[in-house]
């Protein structure tokens, strides 16, 4: 399963504090055992309507999602993401 987010700063959320939230999201299967592989960076092109950074988190399988989801290290790398950006999430299974 592909878990895919775009996100799109706020504005005034400035380049050090993006690369803070690149940094922590690399981190993901680091911490959390079934993240099979997490893939993160910079949009470089005009045709993303404002999201700046893409990120994809491969998971074993659909069930996992969930479990993902209300990962207590997911939570915490998510929130402060959350309050900096507008995010889009996508999940499909290749």
């Amino acid at each position: 399963v592909q878990h895919m987010v775009w996100a799109k700063f706020n504005d005034g959320v400035g380049p050090e504090r993006i690369a803070e939230h690149i940094a922590k999201v690399k981190t993901l299967a680091d911490e959390i055992d079934f993240v099979q592989k997490v893939e993160v960076g910079e949009n470089f092109t005009d045709r993303s309507k404002g999201f700046n950074v893409g990120l994809i988190v491969t998971l074993p399988d659909r069930e996992s999602l969930p479990t993902y989801l209300e990962h207590p290290y997911h939570v915490e790398v998510a929130t402060p993401l959350k309050a900096d950006a507008e995010l889009m999430a996508l999940d499909i299974e290749v």
